[in-house]
């Protein structure tokens, strides 16, 4: 069993999703985070739950070299969708995304499946391949009114 699939195995039993890893410098600090999902929002105490357990798992099977910080949290409202499994957990969320070779698009996700996924664009849906997007993240568009 890889690293993820550990990770995914000790979310899992505590009732979440999850949703990937990320590696970040901030200062001269790496801190090693893992992304959770639950229905109905990721509470605090979950998190703290989850990163306890990890702790324990991670002190005999670390996850890098050297010093780090764990953390545990959201992916938040602004995401980044790297898999089938995130697109499809994005359906009737917007997302912005790059098509190889540079061009940008825009527009709610109105299915997906393994191999892509379709947008509502003027009316329409519009269809893309993971294989031919370069970044794609989820937005929220904040209400203007006065």
């Amino acid at each position: 069993m890889n690293l993820n699939e550990q990770i995914e195995k000790i979310v899992k039993a505590n009732g979440a999703s999850f949703y990937g890893t990320e590696t970040a410098q901030e200062d001269s600090h790496t801190i090693f985070r893992v992304y959770i999902t639950k229905e109905g929002g990721v509470k605090l105490d979950l998190c703290a739950e989850i990163s306890h357990e990890l702790s324990v798992f991670f002190d005999v099977n670390p996850p890098m070299h050297g010093a780090y910080f764990l953390e545990v949290s959201s992916p938040g409202i602004e995401r980044k969708l790297e898999n089938p499994t995130h697109f499809m957990s994005a359906v009737n969320e917007r997302v912005k995304f790059k098509i190889n070779g540079g061009d940008k698009e825009k527009g709610l996700i109105k299915s997906a499946d393994e191999k892509g996924f379709s947008i509502e664009k003027k009316g329409e849906e519009v269809r893309f391949e993971y294989c031919n997007i370069s970044k794609a993240k989820t937005y929220f568009e904040w209400n203007k009114s006065k």
